[in-house]
């Protein structure tokens, strides 16, 4: 009876181990990225592409709060708690909390919207609720080609205009392309910006993305006027460009400071694959075009078809096949927990929102929101424990706590 009681015992403690091992084995999200890359490249570390996937346990709400927008570009905050959006063609609205139409900003400069051109990134001061000060980026026709243009303006008591616009910045050279101007505005804590810009995209314009006398695919750090920041790192260097402080960068449409550390994290759209997450250092060379976890378009190598180099810095994470990152944003709420600190990454041709769980500045976890929804995340911000976020197709997305 004894021996067939332990025998008993002995199986319904294996099937309990089991069973606790399936569990255990169901609990670990394969990654989110099921789809072969264009190229099979080895990543320069682990964790540095498809990481392990997770799922955010607290319940989500997703509510539309606009679709009459006219293919938005970017979002800034106001002090009110409204919204401050540019729109590709040349003008920028005022939504209010709720996201109803309040005002419209006309009279604003002429932009070329073909391409990847039009009114662009827009930004608050730090000081706005005294001066009321908007920086904006716009693709400005020249009388050769198309350069990126960075501006200023007063917003008006009546909120429909800009007064005093000033042109602070231009990218040159200019370019006959049409495409990737980059163009994020981000303020540091002394008040200076950080500003992306693209290397225009064609083959015969995307070396100077490594040249320090261009102002093509690099990170610059700009005082309020748009002169250099003083000390930069190639500041007294020869045919250097002392604005500079960062380059190698191929379309950077995402930039974000983190709140926790400081650090200055930037997104990019690689070719055919390879699109990047960094962390910018001044001074550093992050590498395109000579090296890229993508390919051409075409399928061919990029250049001498190399992932790693000594002098360029490696992405925090990259993906292959492509997301087309539109823009970044660190969750800084209190209303989710589990996402503070975590970086958000709108998708443009991935049409959905990424999640990326940092830990000590590596990738740890990474989950896709609003899948399915057929939207090009354009520009996003986090306001009071939500994220906000719009799409090329006109709408204004409310994603926070069931």
């Amino acid at each position: 009876m004894n021996l067939l009681t332990n025998k008993t015992l002995g199986v319904a403690l294996a099937a309990l181990s089991i069973s606790l091992a399936l569990a255990n084995s169901a609990s670990a999200q394969n990654p989110v990225e099921t789809n072969q890359p264009s190229a099979d490249y080895k990543p320069a570390f682990e964790g540095q592409t498809r990481i392990a996937g997770v799922k955010s346990k607290t319940a989500i709400a997703v509510s539309v709060l606009n679709d009459k927008l006219e293919n938005p570009w970017a979002i800034s905050v106001l002090p009110n708690g409204g919204f401050l959006i540019t729109q590709k063609r040349g003008t920028m609205v005022i939504l209010t909390a709720n996201g109803k139409l309040s005002k419209t900003i006309t009279g604003l400069p002429k932009v070329d919207p073909s391409g990847q051109g039009g009114l662009l990134d827009v930004t608050l001061d730090p000081d706005f609720a005294k001066n009321r000060m908007v920086y904006y980026a716009y693709s400005e026709p020249q009388e050769k080609g198309v350069l990126l243009a960075i501006a200023k303006g007063k917003l008006s008591e009546s909120e429909t205009a800009l007064e005093n616009q000033t042109v602070i910045y231009r990218a040159t050279p200019s370019y006959t392309g049409k495409l990737q101007y980059g163009s994020r505005i981000v303020f540091d804590k002394n008040g200076n910006l950080f500003v992306s810009t693209g290397e225009r995209s064609g083959s015969d314009i995307r070396i100077q993305a490594q040249y320090l006398n261009s102002s093509l695919g690099k990170i610059l750090h700009l005082t309020k006027d748009g002169k250099p920041v003083p000390n930069g790192p190639f500041a007294g260097k020869a045919d250097a460009r002392p604005e500079i402080y960062a380059l190698g960068l191929r379309n950077p449409d995402g930039l974000a400071i983190n709140p926790r550390t400081g650090d200055l994290w930037e997104a990019e759209f690689g070719p055919r694959g390879g699109d990047e997450v960094n962390i910018i250092k001044p001074g550093k060379n992050y590498g395109w075009p000579v090296i890229t976890y993508g390919t051409e378009y075409s399928g061919k190598k990029v250049g001498d078809g190399i992932q790693q180099k000594e002098g360029m810095e490696q992405p925090v994470y990259f993906w292959n096949p492509s997301i087309s990152p539109g823009c970044i944003a660190f969750y800084n709420g209190t209303a989710i927990p589990e996402w503070k600190g975590n970086l958000f990454v709108g998708g443009l041709g991935g049409s959905h929102i990424i999640r990326l769980v940092i830990k000590d500045n590596k990738v740890v976890g990474e989950e896709r929101l609003l899948e399915g929804m057929g939207e090009r995340f354009r520009d996003m911000v986090e306001k009071d424990g939500a994220l906000y976020s719009v799409t090329d197709n006109g709408k204004l997305y409310k994603i926070a706590k069931k």
